[in-house]
């Protein structure tokens, strides 16, 4: 059997959407002033073993980041989930506020 190697993964880097995220309030539990920029954990996002995914990110306080990236209450599926509805929210919240903008 043979095995064809995943392409490049393009990475998105922007300060700018990382600035925006982290000025909203968390976007799951709703906690303002503690938010952080984070970056999903899946290899679809084009997470390796040294290297985070791509600059699209969910604006998340530390308590709820830190349940997602390495918490027990919920399974992988679940904290993938919840990080994905995380980071609807968080384009939504940006598009909103007129922060994001589709050229």
């Amino acid at each position: 059997m043979t095995f064809n190697p995943q392409p490049k993964h393009a990475y998105y880097r922007g300060a700018d959407w990382e600035k925006a995220v982290r000025q909203l309030p968390c976007q799951l539990c709703g906690l303002y002033g503690q938010t952080q920029s984070s970056h999903p954990n899946w290899a679809w996002s084009g997470k390796g073993k040294s290297i985070k995914g791509s600059n699209v990110t969910a604006a998340l306080c530390v308590s709820c980041h830190s349940e997602l990236d390495q918490g027990s209450k919920l399974n992988r599926d679940e904290r993938e989930y919840a990080w994905l509805r995380a980071f609807w929210k968080t384009a939504e919240a940006l598009a909103n506020s007129g922060k994001l903008v589709v050229r």
